[in-house]
């Protein structure tokens, strides 16, 4: 038995708005959550033709209210953008209006270009890199004394600057932290301190079993988990058929080389994409961006998934599968939630 959760990006088509898209990324959790996904992730994107998903803490609060049941999260939050404080308040918020289901995502990428990244700086200079570690031990550190702790149980030491400043509202519950990342610094930081790390499969594929090894090394047990746990987040797309799978991804997979190229707009229909005349640079690239996804029928990505799961000695999945169709986004998802009986997990559980 794995757990199976969602990435959504919310991704924008070429004849559709970014206010369809979010609608989209509402009623495929609405979908999925019926079919048996664990949890729900929303990524931050900023400045991008793209995607509309720019402030995931928002998207989590509607889908908080559009479901149940399922796990709704960040994948991630944009650290290097935001005060600790108000990232704590803004999941302290969240946790209190629907408790027990709230994932905090954090990672260090900015999300944008450069020039997005300075036009989000807080004030005159923004965060460097290097502080990443401390505004995730002060985000811990307003998370704990949001619940009361204090001492050795957790929050601020005495001498602490920030003593007696509290993130509201308090109150019990704590969102599942999570680290993100797609190298080894990421996992890293995940291990140190003592959180669940998701390797982003699908950015870096080509670090292999690496950064999860990095994580395994360096983990340290904290109050919130004890040993070392995986996810993986990995591109995927489900067909009846591996041949109705493959051209379905033809629309991803044409924007990834424009992406590639640094010329990414918003997603082309199927036909639009296949008919795209590739150069033979092109058509190199494309013949690499195939291979980044799980791409076939429901036996075949069952197969290939359970595989990278051994590989990895992964606990979860986050699959990212992205359409110009919103059926057919729908129905990747299905399948693949039929293919792993993940409504028969649910119930055993």
């Amino acid at each position: 038995m794995i757990k199976l959760g969602v990435l959504d990006q919310s991704p924008i088509r070429r004849d559709g708005t970014a206010a369809e898209a979010l609608a989209e990324t509402i009623d495929l959790a609405r979908h999925c959550e019926k079919w048996g996904y664990h949890r729900y992730w929303v990524a931050e994107h900023h400045n991008s033709k793209s995607f509309a998903g720019s402030a995931p803490e928002i998207m989590i609060a509607a889908l908080g209210a559009a479901t149940t049941r399922m796990r709704v999260g960040s994948g991630g939050v944009m650290m290097p953008h935001y005060s600790p404080l108000k990232v704590a308040e803004q999941f302290r918020l969240l946790e209190s209006l629907y408790p027990g289901r709230i994932d905090l995502g954090m990672g260090r990428a900015p999300g944008t270009d450069l020039r997005t990244t300075r036009a989000l700086q807080p004030g005159p200079q923004a965060y460097d890199i290097a502080v990443f570690p401390q505004q995730v031990e002060l985000l811990i550190q307003f998370l704990e004394d949001a619940n009361g702790l204090e001492g050795s149980a957790g929050g601020f030491p005495d001498e602490h600057p920030y003593k007696g400043i509290h993130a509201m509202p308090r109150g019990d519950g704590f969102p599942e932290l999570w680290m993100l990342g797609s190298g080894g610094d990421g996992a890293a930081h995940a291990g140190q301190f003592g959180m669940p790390y998701s390797f982003a499969h699908f950015i870096n594929q080509d670090a292999g079993t690496g950064p999860v090894e990095i994580y395994r090394q360096s983990f340290r047990p904290s109050p919130r988990l004890s040993r070392p746990y995986v996810s993986l987040g990995v591109s995927v797309m489900v067909g009846e058929t591996e041949e109705k799978a493959k051209r379905i991804a033809a629309s991803r997979n044409h924007w990834v080389v424009k992406l590639l190229q640094n010329q990414a707009e918003r997603f082309w229909p199927v036909e639009d994409a296949l008919a795209y005349p590739y150069s033979d640079r092109e058509k190199a690239m494309l013949e690499a961006v195939e291979q980044r996804s799980v791409t076939g029928s429901p036996e075949q990505v069952r197969a290939k998934l359970l595989e990278m799961v051994e590989t990895y000695g992964a606990d979860e999945l986050v699959i990212l599968t992205i359409t110009h169709d919103h059926e057919d986004r729908l129905r990747s998802y299905k399948l693949l939630a039929d293919a792993f009986s993940l409504r028969a997990q649910e119930a055993a559980e």
